[in-house]
């Protein structure tokens, strides 16, 4: 009577150990691919774009919550074209656009990311200095101390070891969550003003916008991410792993911005404190107002926020001019293999680091306006993807659908029209963003 009885049950956990060995696999294989999408979405929330955030809470309070959902969908779209022209040509997209378009175009569209970048990473390095000021550590130390860490992270690393590294940073943008919820924001408000788009046409608030969308949606993202999953070697079969990965990538990225603006909107703008000089100030203020917890969570993760970024802005810009120029580049491949590669993501780092310990560095200036040049240089940059991304030659059945088109034409069609009512407004000739908002 025994026997038949088992049998049934034996069938059941066999079918169950396949499903839990299946579901191994797929965990397996989806973690083997995810990594480019999650990293290069999350180091957009650098020390300039974590002083755009803290700005933008600070003055605006909740009111520029409801950019964060279109902004979104803009990230996924944008870096989703990136990776699937990467995954499919085998190029990086700088190499794309100089067979496409020759080398004086590209010529020129490196001059442009790498002045943009430049400004970028002395961001990266002045947030390293603020935030461990912070901790009474001088900026004569820890810049320099820095910028040999992370010249070694990747000179002495493969791509993998790098990967996992930059990975686990991903993971310290955690502590802007609990900073936020230390902060006891009013949630209601904050889930009101997320879903209720709010409009304000004087130049401080456009200038802010202006600077979100640059420091979410940056150009030089899109060039280190088809770059990664080039060098990754993510195979087309393969493809919807990473597309899951950009997905997770830029909707962490921006839950990141969420509670960062919830915090300062909480804190700085709900006691008056509207004018902050950076990133760092923004967390020395929230120490009487939302406790030593969240002050010390914020410059943390503005501290890890600033050397992961300083790491990959460099190696970004490396591999931009490297594959415009038709040279070696790739973390893979040794200092002799690929020296241009090497010399030129040292003298970034060099540069960058040098240029902050130079007493009166208008930092505050640099950092703002990097996040304003990089949403001057992104419909440039996206002009230039939609066409080879729709060129049925080179990407054949996995051109553009008429969805992905018509959002990426809008993001670039809306960054050109918030630059040109700026620029009509005369905000150029003001001392842009700084001031405290207007009654």
């Amino acid at each position: 009577m025994a026997g038949p009885a088992v049998r049934p049950w034996r069938a059941l956990a066999l079918r169950q150990r396949r499903r839990l060995q299946s579901l191994r696999r797929q965990a397996f294989l989806f973690f083997a691919v995810i990594g480019p999408g999650l990293i290069t979405s999350n180091v957009d929330n650098d020390a300039g774009g974590i002083y755009s955030y803290s700005l933008a809470g600070a003055q605006y309070g909740y009111l520029l919550l409801w950019t964060l959902v279109p902004m979104t969908v803009a990230l996924y779209v944008t870096e989703e074209m990136a990776a699937r022209m990467g995954v499919v040509t085998g190029k990086g997209l700088s190499d794309l656009i100089r067979e496409e378009f020759g080398f004086r175009t590209t010529f020129f569209l490196m001059l442009a990311v790498l002045a943009v970048a430049l400004g970028n990473i002395l961001a990266e390095f002045a947030g390293v200095a603020a935030s461990l000021e912070l901790f009474g550590v001088s900026r004569y130390l820890s810049v320099p101390v820095a910028a040999a860490l992370v010249w070694l992270l990747v000179v002495g690393g493969t791509y993998r070891s790098v990967e996992k590294i930059f990975l686990v940073a991903c993971v310290f943008y955690l502590a802007y969550v609990f900073s936020a919820f230390f902060a006891e924001p009013d949630w209601i408000t904050a889930a009101y003003h997320t879903v209720r788009p709010t409009v304000e046409w004087r130049s401080s608030y456009l200038l802010v916008m202006l600077a979100l969308v640059g420091s979410t949606v940056a150009p030089w993202q899109f060039f280190y991410l088809q770059a990664a999953v080039v060098e990754k070697g993510v195979p087309r079969d393969r493809y919807w792993e990473t597309r899951a990965d950009v997905l997770v990538g830029s909707i962490t990225c921006m839950l990141i911005v969420f509670f960062i603006i919830v915090c300062c909107a909480a804190t700085l703008h709900t006691a008056g404190h509207t004018e902050i000089r950076d990133a760092a100030q923004a967390a020395e203020a929230l120490r009487p107002l939302a406790g030593p917890y969240a002050s010390a969570l914020f410059a943390l993760g503005l501290l890890n926020a600033s050397l992961f970024a300083a790491s990959l802005l460099p190696l970004s810009t490396a591999f931009v001019i490297c594959e415009g120029l038709g040279v070696e580049a790739g973390v893979d491949k040794g200092f002799r293999e690929a020296p241009i590669f090497y010399w030129l993501y040292t003298a970034l780092i060099v540069a960058g680091a040098g240029l902050i310990l130079l007493p009166r560095t208008p930092l505050v200036r640099i950092m703002v306006l990097s996040q304003v040049v990089n949403a001057f240089l992104l419909p440039v940059v996206l002009i230039f993807m939609l066409v080879l991304v729709n060129r049925r030659e080179l990407m054949g059945e996995w051109r553009n659908s008429w969805g992905f088109n018509a959002v990426a034409w809008t993001t670039a069609a809306v960054v050109i029209l918030l630059t040109l009512t700026l620029l009509y407004m005369g905000v150029m000739g003001a001392p842009v963003g700084l001031s405290a908002r207007p009654s």
